[in-house]
């Protein structure tokens, strides 16, 4: 039951929609060092739809995006970092 459930958590989508061009989109690596394993880079309205996984433990959004998961919405800031 135990590896079931480790399993599940580690199969978590999201959906990221940009909301303007540049977004990126970063993939980090899980272990002992974190690194940057994967960039994607969106234009407004392009959607990319990632998952947490054995080797994935952060991913990190920088632009103006919503992201779609299982806790709700979630809306990043501007790439610009000004305010709206």
């Amino acid at each position: 039951m135990e590896k079931f459930e480790c399993e599940r958590s580690h199969s978590d989508y999201i959906a990221i929609v940009a909301e303007e061009n540049g977004i990126n989109v970063i993939g980090l690596t899980r272990g002992r060092d974190t690194r940057l394993h994967h960039t994607e880079i969106l234009d407004k309205g392009e959607v990319l739809i990632a998952q947490f996984t054995e080797n994935t433990s952060a991913i990190k959004v920088r632009g103006k995006a919503k992201i779609y998961c299982s806790h709700g919405v979630i809306e990043s800031g501007s790439k610009q970092g000004g305010h709206p």
